[in-house]
Order: C-alpha cells, then sequence, then structure tokens
C-alpha cells in the first residue's frame, strides 16, 4: 500500500432480494486495482429471503414503500464518501443491478458523479430535476430478461436522451443477469468516466 488514495471510486447496489456480498466477484472480474470498490446493503430486510434486503417493497400491496427512505440514506451516504476515502464525487462511479440500477439512475441524476451505470435495470418515473448537466450513464440489458424487461431499458434509454444525458445502450442475449461478455463494456465505461475525459465522448 502507498497510503495514496485511490484513483478512483466505483459503488455498486445490489438487487431486491440480494445483499452486498451478491455482486462482491465484480472486484476481481472488473481488475481495476487502483480503484475502491463499495458494495453497499440495502437498508431494509427482504420479506421472503432471510439474508436478503431491499430498497424499496416491490410487493403490490407496498409498492414503492420504503424508497424516499432509501432515496435520502443512499444520497447522505454518498455525499459522505469524499471524508472516508479522499475521493471527491466527481471521481465516483455508482452503479447497480436490477433494483440497484433504479437506484443508480434515481439519486445519480442528482448528484455531480463521474458516471453511472445500469445493469438490467429501469427508471423511476422522474419528476422535476432542476440538474443541468447529469452524468454520463451506461444502460446494459439482456434481450431474454423476464423479470425487467427490454422494454424498460429501451424507455430509460429514451427518456434519459430527451434530458440530454450522454447514454451508452448496450443488449446481450442474456437474461436477468450480468453476463461475462458485459465486463469489458462496463470496465471501459468506468475508466472513461474516470478518465477526465469530455462527457461529449459518450455522445456516438
Amino acid at each position: 500500500m502507498t497510503g495514496e488514495p485511490p484513483k478512483g471510486v466505483i459503488v455498486v447496489l445490489h438487487g431486491w432480494g440480494a445483499n452486498a456480498q451478491d455482486l462482491a466477484s465484480l472486484s476481481q472480474l472488473l481488475n481495476l486495482p487502483d480503484y475502491q470498490l463499495l458494495f453497499p446493503n440495502a437498508p431494509f430486510p427482504h420479506p421472503y429471503v432471510s439474508t436478503g434486503r431491499m430498497w424499496y417493497n416491490l410487493e403490490r400491496e407496498y409498492q414503492g414503500q420504503g424508497l424516499a427512505e432509501s432515496r435520502q440514506l443512499l444520497m447522505e451516504w454518498l455525499q459522505s464518501l469524499e471524508s472516508t476515502t479522499a475521493v471527491p464525487l466527481s471521481r465516483t462511479v455508482l452503479g447497480g443491478f436490477s433494483q440497484g440500477g433504479a437506484m443508480t439512475l434515481d439519486v445519480g441524476l442528482t448528484l455531480p458523479l463521474a458516471g453511472l451505470t445500469s445493469l438490467s435495470g429501469y427508471l423511476h418515473p422522474i419528476s422535476q430535476l432542476t440538474t443541468v448537466t447529469y452524468p454520463p450513464i451506461l444502460l446494459v440489458h439482456g434481450r431474454q430478461d423476464y423479470v425487467v424487461p427490454l422494454s424498460a431499458a429501451i424507455s430509460a434509454r429514451e427518456q434519459l436522451m430527451q434530458l440530454g444525458v450522454a447514454v451508452q445502450y448496450h443488449e446481450f442475449e442474456m437474461g436477468h443477469e450480468i453476463r461475462p461478455e458485459a465486463i469489458p463494456v462496463i470496465r471501459n465505461f468506468v475508466l472513461a468516466a474516470l478518465s477526465g475525459e469530455s462527457k461529449k465522448s459518450f455522445l456516438n
């Protein structure tokens, strides 16, 4: 250890019913030794999975319960990271899988982050946003995803582009999962987002 702060921070949010360990293997797969990867637990216990957590309830009768609290907790935690990592938000990438991807887009659009990645995720209804500029966003989705359908990713891409967000969009022949072929796409996006390159480089 050199005692130097990491070149950047990558935060990854798990999906509904998973926990912080669910995506920890990305630390090895992404192969970014100069960057610090963080995997926070969602604040609420899952109703059916003893070790599972959730950002908010997806059950029909409790739809969305906990979202406002999770949004606030996640925002405050992200804003506190600079004091613990010595890395500013401008060198932090926020990402997530499924419900974690939805939380990434929800909170990430309001913060001066380096970039956002939503894997098999979806976009919450967009309220009036006051942010002038947005982080570049990577959307990755499977064509055989029957949990969060591909149409959710296409809709998210269209809405985000209408906001003026620089969006990279990739579809893969996969279900509700992260396949090995998606890893280089995620890694390249993270490195570009944290390299200090102009956000214009994300516009194709």
